[in-house]
């Protein structure tokens, strides 16, 4: 034997990501989804990172392949033994070669509630299979040949129900999990069977995109189409999808220790409508166009959830910090008077300008619009007095903007006429947390007269706001510390000033900060990455007393551990994000631990290595248990308040999170419902990445 070492680099993750299939140019793309609300919402200004492990595993020395498994041995099937659509003898046979048969809505609509109330099969049946094996991929092949070659064949035990469309694209008339005919059927001509989705090269466990096409193939499959599409299309479409299935049978019967089930074709013969108006819990999309809401729609979930966190709040007087949809949404009412966004390559506002705006909102009651540099784009090398001179201008004219200098009279009393409340002031970029909050903690510091870090601390815990800012922000904001202080209405006079200045002293957590904090996801529990947990000086400044560290472990001094009772800090082994360690028997330890903070009135950080993936994955947990959230609303609500990284749980940990779900409601006796199926929460997960993929 020998040990192999994979390490999951950005290279080889990147090579083994692709793309779900497109069908040909001249007909619309299956993959676009449809917002549920007319009004367009902001797109999350996040990456996607990529992180790096080293894997080390026991693989043979000699050609790699699969050990052989004892020939007695055979996958337990989990299939019910009959169902709605099996054996498919109750419905009319409508072709014989390939079979296909005709069910009505009603029957269709029954065989799509039924999947969703059965159990899935374990994750240990399905896995490694899932993460997609393909012969030529000698490092996938390598790193899971460990396991037995039974768990690397096609599972057994499934019986999905695969929803297909024919016809127009997905954006209309769309049943829930509906898929275009091409994300499970090769478009070049000639070419038969299931498309072969696989990867051939790269090491990956984040292969979501392959999930719809793998599990078509274990799938009873029911094509249906809009009022539109005429009934040969729909045939056509039925027949290639049985052929298939038939071409996809016919490999394993040569094999006599496996146990292939029959999976068929079945065609609705209702029109659409029927679905409209006798099963409207199952349209997505109606005819018109037009979202339900009711289904899950990962990326207006996700958006809405974004809006709700990052609504605008008062962070000083008549001062607001939200995100442009805040300003959308109320500036009918009247309620901001100035409206500054922070963009990528706006100028620093002008004093001329500024001054020329002050005399407009004299004489006009319209909301006067500024831009102004985005946080993290004033590079290192360009910092110049005149820089930190025009943040300090913009700061100070925000402050005389909203608290004006009211005019008395000569016995004191406030003239009337020149009796002014203030401006109101709306501080928004197109997220609301990552853009604004160069400007946002610049006039923290100047109006209250804090010091770069204790603004930083300011504005998430006294001010609640969730924001991200750059390693260059808080570098810029230290060196024009004095200056800024120096202005400061806050500070009386100049002798205060300075003293005030000289006593200054950078808390060495400071040093430790890259710019980001972890992020909140509830009151009590924060998601975050090994660097935030090797700050336990920054933690307490947050309030967080507790640490759940999965897999990966902090590095801290002696001083620094002293500082901590061992009962606050749990450790979790042996997890690694290699797609292969569960994580669900570990869960309900984690959330105890979570739970006694919160009863104690503590917050308690989970991290990994990163904050993606395995810490991830116990948030999303705790999520669905402490808002009775399904797996995709949970998933998107974690997915939002990860700030300006995007979450990772890899393929299992994901299924896990289903599995955990069924076990959960099974306990409170409400029983197996899911409320979207697991091809269609893969598909979505990759859509939703797809443009942030390298």
């Amino acid at each position: 034997m020998a040990t192999a070492t994979l390490t999951l680099s950005p290279s080889t993750i990147a090579r083994s990501i692709t793309p779900p299939p497109s069908p040909p140019e001249d007909s619309p793309s299956p993959m676009a989804l449809a917002l549920a609300s007319s009004t367009p919402l902001p797109i999350p200004n996040k990456h996607l990172p990529t992180p790096t492990y080293t894997i080390t595993t026991k693989v043979p020395s000699s050609p790699v392949t699969p050990p052989a498994s004892p020939p007695t041995e055979k996958a337990t099937p989990l299939l019910p033994i009959s169902s709605v659509l099996y054996p498919p003898t109750a419905h009319q046979q409508i072709s014989v070669e390939p079979p296909i048969y005709s069910i009505d809505a009603a029957t269709a609509a029954a065989a799509i509630h039924q999947a969703a109330c059965h159990p899935l099969p374990s994750a240990e049946k399905v896995f490694p299979w899932l993460h997609g094996l393909h012969s030529d991929n000698a490092v996938q092949l390598t790193f899971f040949s460990a396991r037995r070659k039974i768990h690397q064949r096609t599972p057994s035990c499934w019986r999905g129900v695969t929803v297909v469309k024919a016809g127009r694209a997905l954006e209309s008339s769309k049943l829930r999990g509906a898929i275009h005919p091409a994300e499970i059927l090769p478009t070049m001509p000639g070419c038969q069977g299931f498309l072969e989705v696989d990867p051939k090269d790269g090491f990956c466990v984040r292969n979501f995109h392959i999930q719809t096409a793998k599990l078509a193939t274990v799938s009873d499959i029911i094509v249906y189409g809009d009022d539109r599409t005429s009934k040969d299309a729909i045939k056509n479409i039925a027949r290639r999808i049985a052929q298939a299935q038939v071409k996809y049978r016919s490999m394993y019967m040569s094999h006599p220790d496996l146990e292939y089930p029959q999976y068929n074709t079945f065609i609705v013969s209702s029109p659409f409508s029927e679905f409209e108006q006798n099963h409207p819990e199952l349209v997505a999309f109606d005819s018109r166009g037009l979202g339900s809401g009711s289904i899950p729609d990962f990326p207006y979930l996700e958006r809405q959830e974004m809006c709700t966190m990052s609504r605008a709040t008062e962070i000083a007087h008549n001062v607001w910090l939200g995100s442009t949809s805040d300003k959308e949404a109320v500036n009918a009412s009247g309620l901001f008077n100035i409206c500054i966004e922070s963009c990528d390559g706006a100028p620093f506002p002008t004093a001329p300008m500024l001054r020329l705006i002050s005399r407009r909102m004299k004489d006009h009651t319209s909301v006067q619009d500024i831009e102004f540099p985005a946080s993290g784009s004033v590079a290192t090398s360009n910092w110049a007095k005149f820089d930190i001179d025009a943040i300090i201008d913009m700061c100070r004219w925000i402050y005389f903007s909203a608290n004006p200098i009211i005019i008395k009279d000569a016995d004191g009393d406030t003239a009337m006429e020149d009796h002014d409340h203030g401006k109101r002031v709306l501080i928004h970029c197109m997220d609301g947390y990552t853009e604004t909050s160069l400007l946002a903690l610049a006039y923290l510091m100047y109006a209250e007269g804090l010091p770069a870090h204790d603004a930083w601390i300011h504005l998430h815990r006294e001010k609640g706001r969730n924001f991200f800012a750059y390693q260059t922000d808080l570098q810029i904001l230290l060196h024009a510390q004095a200056e800024i202080l120096k202005s400061s209405p806050a500070l009386k006079n100049e002798a205060d000033a300075t003293a005030f200045i000289a006593s200054i002293a950078i808390p060495r957590w400071v040093s430790k900060l890259d710019g980001s904090l972890p992020s909140r996801i509830l009151p009590h529990m924060y998601l975050g990455n090994l660097g935030h947990a090797n700050n336990p000086e920054m933690l307490k400044e947050l309030g967080i007393k507790r640490i759940l560290s999965i897999g990966e472990f902090t590095n801290w001094s002696a001083d620094e551990i002293s500082g901590w009772p061992s009962e606050k800090i749990m450790k979790v082994e042996n997890i690694q994000d290699n797609g292969v360690d569960p994580l669900t028997c570990r869960l309900d330890k984690c959330l105890d631990f979570i739970d006694a903070g919160k009863e104690a009135g503590e917050a308690t950080l989970v991290h990994c290595r990163v904050g993606v993936s395995r810490s991830a994955t116990i948030c999303i947990a705790e999520v669905m248990k402490r808002l009775n959230l399904s797996v995709p609303r949970a998933y998107c609500y974690v997915r939002a308040r990860r700030l300006n990284v995007i979450i990772q749980p890899h393929l299992r940990f994901m299924y896990e999170l289903l599995k955990w779900e069924e076990a959960q409601r099974t306990g409170k006796s409400l029983g197996v419902k899911r409320e979207l199926e697991w091809p269609s929460i893969a598909r979505e997960i990759a859509l939703m990445n797809r443009p942030y993929s390298r």
